[in-house]
């Protein structure tokens, strides 16, 4: 499912609907047998199922759609995606309506419970999400409220969330979800990459790609299309959230217009179609788009220490990578870098700012979770779990900004960890109540984490 979020502390989605005036259109070929603006012989770019991208509609949306509007205005946006786009769709896209609570219990379906233990620990490495809630919940709240419409690629159809059954669509909205469908036509959007860091990269290609066409799309609200403001009481999106978790998901619709941008300027829409080959692998590449495609991440590795008494999750794959933007994440929700950093020195198409000093280094990262080998002892202790999370740097200077950063400010400073052995530390109350040991290799970090300082070793034991 690829989803639309709505803007939750930024303007970041449009706030008007499409509606044009004719005018003479010098770029549309013309023959013989028709003429401008009678519908064509042929499907071209700018026109969609009898609609030219600059007719004028009939909508009034004060009092949401109907059937008819509704194909109208899909049919007529459809033509004008693909004119900024430069792509033609393949067939049409149908556009359908549920409720936010049919959409709430359709995404709330439980995961896999080995998945969702081994994901929550993979979101506790990074101090997002502590042992007092799981992703899952989290998850439930962010896109449960914030959703306001997705492009199903199993179905090939665009959702609106929304409460009434002839709601009104938000242009932008429609627009996203609709270059979504035209990736599908031509890309194929059914590949989900392995680890976190890749997903976030890869949907920095998608997600940026349909923001930033967004972008084109409004600029064209004007001088070129006639467009209308959208009824106050038009679909928006509210509910809890957890700013920091957001922030993280929220990568791709940030990094991902500016990325794409990036690649327009080296080589035009080609370049952009030809990433769909070869995506982006690291959210790295997403915040440094110079370091597409050639700088990959260094493949981390984490020999199994453990004892008798723990064993890694049977899960495929056993670890995974977080990646910059996660830490980024992490340092600026537990107040280790400036916050006000976030909105300042974006990129051109960005809302955000991911980058920071002890962040900006990475080279790759590995976390492999792991649980009591005893299944029974497993089941009754939910929460005595625990981690190896191995940072890789490009120099020893960047490993070392990171390993202060995490120690002094991090844990002691904000989380109130007593320093109880030399590179140990343990919380003592809250969520992150656990051990830690914090140790750097030249320019690898590595911390290890369990429930108490005596069963670090018993997880990832010191010697070989």
């Amino acid at each position: 499912m690829r989803s639309h979020l709505a803007p939750i502390l930024a303007a970041l989605l449009l706030v008007v609907s499409g509606c044009a005036a004719p005018v003479a259109d010098p770029t549309q070929s013309q023959s013989t047998d028709w003429s401008w603006p009678d519908d064509p012989p042929t499907d071209r770019l700018g026109w969609e199922n009898g609609y030219w991208h600059n007719e004028s509609i009939d909508i009034d949306q004060s009092d949401g759609l109907n059937a008819s509007e509704r194909e109208a205005f899909v049919a007529r946006t459809m033509a004008r995606v693909e004119l900024v786009r430069e792509l033609e769709f393949k067939e049409p896209v149908p556009v359908e309506v549920v409720s936010r609570e049919a959409y709430q219990a359709q995404s709330g379906t439980p995961t896999d419970p080995v998945h969702a233990d081994w994901n929550d620990q993979v979101w506790e490495s990074l101090l997002l999400v502590g042992e007092d809630r799981t992703i899952e919940e989290v998850f439930d709240d962010l896109y449960g409220g914030a959703v306001l419409g997705y492009y199903d690629p199993t179905e090939d159809r665009i959702v609106i969330v929304s409460d009434s059954p002839t709601p009104a669509i938000e242009r932008g909205t429609l627009a996203h979800e609709l270059v979504h469908a035209l990736q599908d036509q031509h890309f194929g959007l059914d590949a989900s990459p392995p680890t976190q860091d890749m997903q976030l990269a890869d949907n920095g290609l998608v997600e940026g790609d349909a923001r930033y066409v967004e972008y084109l799309y409004a600029d064209r609200c004007g001088d070129e299309w006639k467009c209308v403001p959208r009824p106050e009481r038009a679909a928006s999106a509210g509910g809890s959230f957890d700013f920091s978790v957001f922030l993280v998901i929220y990568t791709p619709y940030s990094e991902g217009p500016t990325f794409v941008s990036d690649l327009r300027e080296r080589g035009g829409w080609q370049a952009v179609n030809d990433a769909y080959a070869n995506p982006p692998v690291s959210t790295e590449q997403l915040l440094s788009p110079g370091s597409y495609p050639d700088e990959r991440p260094v493949e981390v590795t984490i020999e199994d220490r453990s004892d008798e008494t723990w064993t890694r999750f049977d899960h495929e794959p056993v670890g995974d990578t977080v990646g910059e933007a996660s830490i980024y994440a992490m340092l600026r929700a537990n107040r280790a870098i400036d916050r006000s950093d976030l909105q300042r020195n974006t990129g051109a198409y960005s809302p955000y700012n991911y980058t920071s000093g002890p962040s900006s280094g990475w080279a790759g990262d590995l976390v492999v979770p792991y649980r009591p080998a005893d299944d029974t002892v497993a089941a009754e202790n939910p929460d005595q779990r625990a981690y190896v999370w191995r940072t890789t740097w490009d120099t020893e200077a960047d490993a070392e900004s990171f390993e202060t950063t995490y120690t002094r400010i991090m844990l002691q400073l904000r989380m109130g960890a007593s320093r109880v052995a030399p590179n140990t530390y343990v919380i003592d109350e809250g969520p992150f109540a656990d051990a830690y040991r914090v140790t750097r290799d030249e320019n690898t970090v590595t911390v290890v984490n369990a429930p108490t300082a005596e069963e670090l070793d018993a997880v990832h034991s010191t010697s070989d």
